[in-house]
């Protein structure tokens, strides 16, 4: 009997009766619902987001904030609706709580009535975090509590965002206005600079002045004192003067009055004389002549009384001088003497002032370098602030609360979630379809170890129809995934080979453990298809396994699957393919050798197991 002949015979057994047929037909779909149902199931969940219900709970009350009333919780709950990211349902905390507990939503977030004023107490002196509350039931859904986690997250970065570039836009403003202030402040110390500078030649000249005040006000001081010296002396004299014009007058007085006596006795000394001229005996006659010679005695005798009187007069005169002059020199005495203390004092000044001159001077020179060191540093400050317009401070505030931007390269890239998961399901439906084919296809024809001693053709026909109906299995399971699922290839023929290929290798490892131990390596199958299930790492990186399955990734045949189907689904390296498919192969080529040597041991020896019943049967 050929190999041909042995695997028509073993189809015709599988469909020889209407049960057979529909059990073979069943078994034949089990890969392709269990790979297609479940990656149509997962197709893209990530897009269907906003059909999972959830709460949001605003008790925010709002706050000042950059001198604004706001209200970030109704800003951020708006932005949240209008994202349409998941089914937005506003809601009280007991309504969330409600609704949580009853399964209605799958988690609630809560912005506390806090919200906005912990945002705005950064600028405050008692900063603090503001908290987003997630509210999850792990008993609805896992998964939920995961992507509300994820939700919030992004929810904090999005707020952290907007606040950042507010704050941002802020300094950055203040720092333009800062700026410019600097700039009026440069300005306002060049004309101080310049003040200064007309200050300093003031104070220079002012210390020239001051010195030839100084110097005149010494030259008047040592003349002042001089003046008083002879002031001095002066009312000395017009004190003697006036003492003496003072007995001069007094002398004057006396001859005046014997000048005035005389005078005034003249008329009756002529008549006397006359009348003792007369009792002389003398005539008339005669007594006029002696009289008339008498005469001029007595004119003479009143003009030098006239002479007399008027000396007086002028003595008099000069004696009131001599008193006011004395006075006079007496007062300029003391005010001389004054003038010299004063212009003392006044020069001392004079002294202290052509100091004090010199000081400002130095002060004022001390004082411009230091006023254009503040003109050079303002103007330098204000230099290396930039000078931007409010469309790029805004851009920049906008680069400052979001500095970093995530670019995403992408050498391969599935094109959805359930593309992604499709290398890891088909392979696992591939193995699910051999397991589940060996439930009722022979391994070895009793039949063909006795009449035949070929341990390679009855391996061979034992191994070619599971292969061939895996083969048909995963046609039907690429089928669903390219045209039901719209799932794209990047080489829909290599897909397709090395699912075939896979299928292959699955049915020699599963003839050899069915060929070795029989039902217990039937068994054995399914142990080995949960422990690839976990290994292949068709999900999580294989990198996060503990290390003796780690170990075990590179040695079962599942992972080499999902590894190839990646690379040739989403166009990746062609060189990693052809280490794959040689992994493949080999567990193909190890195994159908493993089975073809128990084949041989049936045909020529019979074992205990042959003769006993299974165990598991």
């Amino acid at each position: 009997m050929k190999v041909p002949q042995m695997i028509l015979a073993e189809l015709r057994r599988l469909t020889s009766t209407r049960m057979s047929l529909i059990a073979l037909i069943a078994l034949m779909v089990v890969p392709i619902l269990y790979g297609g149902l479940y990656l149509w199931a997962n197709r893209d969940p990530y897009g269907q987001l906003d059909q999972v219900p959830v709460a949001l709970v605003v008790a925010d009350t709002g706050a000042p904030l950059n001198g604004t009333d706001r209200n970030l919780g109704d800003e951020v709950a708006q932005e949240l609706i209008e994202d349409g990211t998941f089914d937005w349902h506003l809601a009280t905390a007991d309504e969330a709580d409600a609704g949580l507990d009853e399964g209605a939503y799958d988690f609630a977030i809560e912005l506390p009535a806090d919200f906005t004023a912990s945002i705005a107490s950064i600028t405050s002196g008692e900063p603090r975090t503001a908290d987003i509350v997630l509210h999850t039931s792990d008993a609805n859904n896992y998964l939920a509590s995961t992507i509300g986690t994820q939700a919030v997250e992004r929810i904090q970065t999005t707020i952290t965002e907007k606040v950042v570039a507010e704050a941002g836009l802020t300094m950055l403003d203040a720092l333009d206005t800062i700026r410019i202030q600097l700039t009026d402040a440069a300005t306002g110390a060049t004309q101080l600079v310049d003040g200064l500078a007309q200050a300093g030649d003031g104070a220079s000249q002012l210390t020239v002045g001051a010195s030839q005040l100084a110097e005149g006000i010494a030259q008047l001081r040592d003349g002042a004192a001089q003046l008083s010296t002879g002031a001095g002396q002066v009312a000395d004299g017009a004190a003697q003067v006036a003492e003496g014009t003072a007995q001069l007058d007094a002398i004057a007085d006396r001859i005046g009055t014997a000048s005035a006596d005389a005078a005034s006795a003249l008329p009756q000394v002529r008549d006397d004389i006359s009348t003792a001229l007369t009792e002389a005996g003398l005539d008339q006659t005669r007594i006029d002549e002696v009289l008339a010679k008498l005469d001029p005695v007595g004119t003479r005798l009143t003009a030098v009384d006239e002479r007399v009187q008027g000396a007086v007069a002028e003595i008099d005169r000069l004696d009131d001088g001599a008193q006011q002059v004395s006075a006079g020199a007496a007062t300029v005495a003391t005010g001389t003497a004054t003038l010299a203390t004063g212009t003392a004092t006044a020069a001392d000044g004079a002294a202290q002032v052509q100091g004090g001159a010199a000081a400002l001077d130095g002060g004022l020179t001390q004082l411009e370098d230091g006023a254009t060191r503040l003109r050079d540093g303002l103007a330098d400050g204000a230099a290396q602030l930039p000078s931007f317009d409010a469309g790029v401070r805004q851009a920049q505030a906008d680069t400052l609360a979001a500095p970093v931007q995530i670019e995403r390269t992408s050498l391969t890239q599935a094109q959805n979630y359930g593309a992604g998961l499709a290398p890891f399901f088909a392979a696992l439906a591939g193995w699910i379809g051999i397991y589940a084919l060996f439930l009722i296809v022979k391994p070895v024809s009793k039949r063909a170890v006795t009449a035949l001693h070929s341990p390679i053709r009855i391996t061979l026909a034992g191994w070619a129809t599971p292969a061939l109906l895996g083969g048909l299995q995963m046609l039907g399971l690429f089928g669903v995934l390219a045209l039901a699922l719209g799932f794209s290839f990047a080489h829909p023929l290599a897909t397709l080979g090395i699912l075939v290929l896979a299928s292959a290798a699955y049915a020699a490892i599963v003839l050899a453990l069915n060929v070795w131990l029989g039902s217990v390596g039937q068994f054995l199958g399914l142990v080995l298809m949960v422990l690839q299930l976990v290994t292949a790492g068709g999900t999580f990186p294989w990198q996060t396994l503990p290390a003796p399955l780690a170990a075990l990734h590179h040695v079962l045949p599942m992972g080499y699957v999902v590894d190839a189907m990646r690379q040739v689904m989403y166009g990746g390296n062609a060189d990693r393919v052809w280490l794959d498919l040689a992994v493949l192969l080999a567990w193909l080529v190890g195994a159908g050798l493993v089975a073809a040597i128990g084949v041989t041991r049936m045909t020529h020896f019979r074992t205990l197991r042959d003769l006993q019943p299974s165990v598991i049967g």
